[in-house]
């Protein structure tokens, strides 16, 4: 892996991490639903002009729709959806913990449901990341949080899990802007359909709301994502899911510094402790352990 896909792997899983300290900004002063289904307009309208002025299409192949679809609705509107909802409720470094679980999941589901081979060093990681996440539960449950919050978070995680393991391979064929663009078109239409006779639409604008609506909906929501394709691109999916092991880190850190969340030490220890079992997951997934 040569220095560029370096910087591009640290550089996605620090927008993707702080996607959900900036979330929390944005539901302290407006409907979460609300929020993200115009979120998801203003991003996918934006990716979709992209896609057209680089020549891309929305004559998808049966596959690439499949995808548009499943991941519009559990990535885009379920699992983000609720992840939204739930940061009301609980503090930004839990919600990335818990959505960073995402590949331990999608390897663990791979193992019993597909019987997908799991070396020696990946089980160890399996092992190793559902003990980092019990330790952290443990310790945050006994202090008191929203227990909701919580279980709205692993659904959400579950949803991303389904979808992943769901479209492997799906996205292939070109139009990849345009693919993100539509999913984000029906995440945005189903957490209207939803948040209409939920919620009212009520929002305090400052300017801390405002930077952190903007910034969720261009770095997350568009660029993030044009990095990551990249970097697929470059190395390959397997070698780019590598650098999932920061997003732990990187999300309870940016959550301590933006929004002053504090990090006891169980907390340090569980973050490092799943840190290190996504790494031997997706190492062992390499071969070269």
């Amino acid at each position: 892996m040569d220095f560029r896909a370096i910087l591009m792997g640290l550089a996605f899983a620090l927008m993707w991490s702080s996607a959900f300290t900036s979330a929390r900004i944005i539901v302290a002063d407006a409907p979460p639903l609300y929020s993200l289904s115009l979120r998801f307009l203003i991003s996918g309208l934006l990716g979709i002009l992209i896609a057209k002025m680089l020549g891309q299409t929305w004559k998808l192949s049966r596959a690439q729709w499949r995808a548009t679809w499943i991941f519009g609705i559990c990535q885009n509107a379920l699992y983000l959806g609720l992840n939204f909802v739930a940061m009301q409720w609980i503090e930004a470094s839990l919600a990335a913990i818990i959505a960073s679980t995402m590949p331990l999941l999608v390897a663990l589901v791979g193992w019993l449901v597909f019987k997908d081979r799991v070396p020696l060093m990946g089980m160890i990681g399996l092992v190793a990341g559902i003990a980092g996440v019990v330790l952290i539960m443990g310790s945050r449950i006994s202090g008191g949080v929203d227990v909701l919050g919580v279980v709205f978070c692993l659904i959400g995680a579950m949803a991303l899990t389904f979808a992943t393991l769901s479209v492997k391979g799906a996205a292939s064929g070109g139009n990849v802007l345009m693919i993100v663009g539509l999913q984000m078109l029906v995440g945005s239409a189903c957490l209207f359909a939803v948040a209409v006779p939920l919620e009212t639409w009520d929002v305090t604008l400052s300017p801390t709301w405002i930077a952190a609506f903007v910034y969720t909906t261009l770095v997350p929501g568009l660029l993030a994502t044009w990095v990551w394709f990249m970097l697929v691109g470059r190395v390959g999916a397997v070698k780019a899911s590598t650098f999932h092991f920061l997003n732990p880190v990187f999300g309870v850190g940016i959550a301590a510094v933006l929004l002053g969340e504090s990090i006891g030490m169980t907390d340090f220890v569980g973050v490092l402790i799943i840190a290190g079992g996504i790494l031997a997951v997706q190492l062992a997934k390499q071969k070269i352990i």
